[in-house]
């Protein structure tokens, strides 16, 4: 006669059985990451509210308005002309670091790719020194080189702060292009090549196709960067037509500051989310294209 041996039953009831259970729900990440949201995003969201502000304070709530945006007729941002230069002065940089930085760094990631030994290493090595230092380095660095060895060829300001912005944001692209190709691999290329096409028509119809996913990403992350970027800006700064929104505001919040600057942060905000935005639904279109029929596009060719 045998008997069964069941083995007893841990308890999962309590406080102690429901650090035991390992299916509990993970209420105190939940809590935690809910926590850092508010805290993050509540300061903000004061600041965007208050720019709707009818009063003059940033502390009192005086009711809705569109005072500060457009009805003030000189300390609006549709009105004040030091704001619109700055807003027209911080997209320009934007833009124009974004049609220099990430063609470079994409073909600068395609050669380091495909670039191998010693000098491939130390040219990932320099690339990856404007990501680590710090930017505030490298402004400064700038700034010397320029005032110095080519204190008549670069003149501090508009030149001067585009080539700072490209020098910081070139290494982004790099890294995010550089990562699409360890995912991708060489055969799209051998096989488009079997196929009849030249180096140079598997680079411009399968490569590129296949990496744009990684070139959307890139351009969101450069132009999100840039936009809020302070830094370099400001040590690379020169007549005051060169300043930025985000200097504009850093000076104004220093001294007495009406919701005009509310106004002007939140445009860079929202700006910001769209360019982002936009960002992430051509990543996930080419990615969803390339899932569905990468492969087929071969014949085309």
């Amino acid at each position: 006669m045998s008997v069964a041996v069941t083995a007893p039953k841990e308890k999962t009831g309590g406080f102690g059985g429901y650090f035991r259970n390992p299916w509990r729900k993970p209420r105190f990440l939940q809590a935690t990451t809910v926590g850092y949201l508010l805290w993050s995003m509540l300061p903000v969201v004061i600041a965007v509210i208050f720019s709707f502000n009818d009063g003059r304070s940033r502390v009192v709530w005086q009711g809705p308005s569109l005072l500060w945006w457009i009805r003030d007729p000189t300390d609006s941002i549709l009105h004040d002309p030091a704001i619109k230069q700055a807003m027209f002065q911080t997209y320009k940089l934007s833009l124009g670091t974004v049609l220099i930085a990430v063609p470079i760094g994409t073909l600068f990631a395609i050669g380091i790719d495909r670039w191998h030994g010693r000098p491939a290493r130390s040219a990932n090595f320099v690339m990856l020194l404007s990501f680590v230092v710090p930017e505030i380095i490298l402004g400064v660095s700038l700034y010397i080189l320029f005032t110095s060895l080519f204190a008549n060829k670069i003149a501090l300001g508009t030149d001067a702060q585009l080539l700072g912005l490209v020098s910081y944001q070139i290494s982004y692209p790099v890294i995010i292009v550089r990562a699409r190709l360890l995912s991708i691999g060489p055969e799209y290329e051998e096989a488009a090549m079997d196929l009849g096409a030249t180096s140079t028509q598997s680079i411009r119809r399968v490569l590129l196709p296949l990496l744009a996913p990684a070139i959307f990403a890139s351009v969101a992350l450069v132009f999100a960067d840039c936009v809020d970027d302070f830094v370099t800006v400001q040590a690379l700064g020169g007549p005051a037509d060169s300043d930025t929104l985000a200097q504009k505001i850093y000076s104004a919040a220093r001294a007495s500051p009406t919701p005009e600057i509310n106004a002007a942060a939140t445009v860079m905000l929202v700006t910001t989310l769209l360019v982002i935005g936009i960002g992430l639904l051509l990543y996930k279109r080419f990615s969803r294209g390339q899932e569905i029929g990468g492969a087929a596009d071969f014949a085309q060719l």
